[in-house]
């Protein structure tokens, strides 16, 4: 099982949301069972944050292999789908981070506008680091709020074929391309969204 540590190297850096990440994977490992080798556990994510860096490492779900769902609700809201058990558990982050300080506040203020000084940099870390140990500290009753649900896994991943952008000339999935004005075209190219 990767600890703590491993997390952080393959995040980058530690911080409070790559704990809470942490702490909902071992969550879900501990309830549903070890580590799968391939696509047996499915994480259905509601946000993009550090948080599911940590899920990713703990659990080998990932978007690659299709078992890495994400969704985009800005929740701190994770499923998971154990598909031998048939089993699903909806983890949600309750944790209460305990009041800023005044001048914490004011520091993140003044950080979120690009002030990286030494004394509002300082302040912010200190901050990050006290709420990075409170979470890897707390009971899990203090930290996540957990309930059975009942819910049919994602569907595995399906490989389909690529066909080939008559415009652009890039790959794109088969189920992703379009027909415009008689040619096959990838999502962009069909004025459907840019990258």
């Amino acid at each position: 099982m990767p600890d703590f540590d491993e997390v952080v190297r393959f995040h980058g850096h530690a911080c409070p949301g790559l704990a809470l990440g942490f702490r909902v994977g071992l969550l879900a490992l501990g309830r549903l069972g070890p580590r799968p080798r391939d696509e047996e556990l499915v994480a259905v994510v509601e946000n993009n944050s550090c948080a599911v860096d940590a899920i990713q490492v703990l659990t080998g779900c990932t978007f690659g292999k299709g078992n890495l769902i994400f969704r985009d609700l800005g929740k701190q809201v994770y499923t998971f789908f154990s598909r031998p058990q048939g089993e699903a558990l909806r983890i949600v982050v309750s944790w209460q981070p305990p009041p800023e300080s005044a001048a914490e506040t004011e520091a993140w203020v003044r950080y979120a506008a690009g002030d990286r000084s030494p004394a509002v940099t300082d302040l912010v870390q200190q901050r990050k680091s006290r709420k990075l140990a409170a979470i890897l500290a707390a009971s899990e009753a203090e930290l996540l709020t957990v309930r059975t649900v009942v819910a049919d896994p994602p569907p595995p991943a399906v490989i389909l074929p690529s066909r080939t952008c008559q415009r652009c000339g890039e790959q794109v999935m088969e189920t992703r391309a379009r027909v415009r004005e008689g040619r096959i075209v990838c999502i962009p190219c069909a004025g459907e969204g840019r990258p």
